[in-house]
């Protein structure tokens, strides 16, 4: 009989209706994703015997691929902790001859939520699930290979002569190298939400640089109350720093785009 591999996104979770709303979309986008890679393997498949039959006849055709099993769990704002929801759908997936499940976490830096916490909640549900099912954890998102082409594109669609990153940040030692390296790779400078340098002092900079259109990308993951807070600080700084015009982009959103990206360390 053959094993199959179930997949579960891990978000930091929200109490924001739009962020949850956002995770249902991309969930529904993985798993579509995941049928369609099914598809076309099994279209390879059935092509390949077409073309090695001497008689063309007949063809053995393979059985159609049930819907691959995807679901979402939380870190935080969840009343029931990552662990445990973990362990019930892995329970949920064995019984559905799932003797596997790919953990996702969507994050996009390095933070102690990516080293410590989801490693820990991991640890503890393989604990209880024993060797009936093997958890495996996937790098963060915002480690994917595709993640500076899908920014680069975004600030694309915003001209500008001057580009600045701005992320969440972290206070824990090097987290915020990847954002500093990811800016410098998109010939833009970083700025953060939560620490210095802030957007505000950034903007100075770039002012000082002579730019007079400035593109300001979030990088997060969803709309919500921060990137809300984000808009509500731009229109600030805009009559702040009334020479320069301020553009303000989107987060990555539940997209096509995302949901290969997603997925990319699987396919690799």
């Amino acid at each position: 009989m053959t094993s199959y591999s179930a997949y579960l996104l891990v978000s930091h979770g929200s109490r924001d209706s739009r962020a949850r709303l956002a995770l249902w979309q991309l969930t529904q986008l993985v798993r579509w994703q995941l049928k369609t890679n099914v598809i076309l393997t099994q279209g390879n498949y059935i092509e390949q015997q077409l073309h090695n039959l001497p008689n063309k006849k007949t063809v053995t055709t393979v059985n159609q691929e049930r819907c691959p099993l995807v679901s979402s769990a939380c870190l935080e704002l969840t009343t029931v902790p990552l662990h445990e929801q973990i362990t019930q759908f892995a329970r949920q997936a064995n019984r559905a001859n799932c003797q596997q499940i790919q953990i996702f976490p969507l994050f996009l830096l390095p933070g102690a939520h990516v080293r410590e916490d989801i490693p820990a909640e991991v640890a503890k549900a393989q604990q209880v699930l024993g060797a009936t099912v093997n958890l495996q954890l996937r790098p963060y998102l915002g480690s994917r290979v595709g993640m500076l082409e899908l920014l680069r594109e975004q600030f694309a669609q915003m001209p500008s002569d001057g580009r600045i990153l701005l992320a969440h940040g972290s206070r824990i030692p090097g987290s915020n190298q990847i954002s500093e390296v990811l800016a410098a790779q998109l010939k833009a400078i970083p700025a953060y939400w939560s620490v210095f340098p802030s957007l505000a002092e950034q903007i100075e900079t770039l002012l000082g640089a002579g730019k007079h259109k400035i593109a300001i990308l979030p990088y997060f993951l969803f709309s919500g109350k921060i990137t809300e807070a984000i808009a509500t600080r731009v229109q600030q700084l805009q009559q702040t720093f009334s020479t320069v015009e301020l553009i303000l982009g989107h987060p990555l959103g539940p997209t096509k785009e995302l949901a290969k990206l997603v997925l990319e360390e699987v396919a690799q």
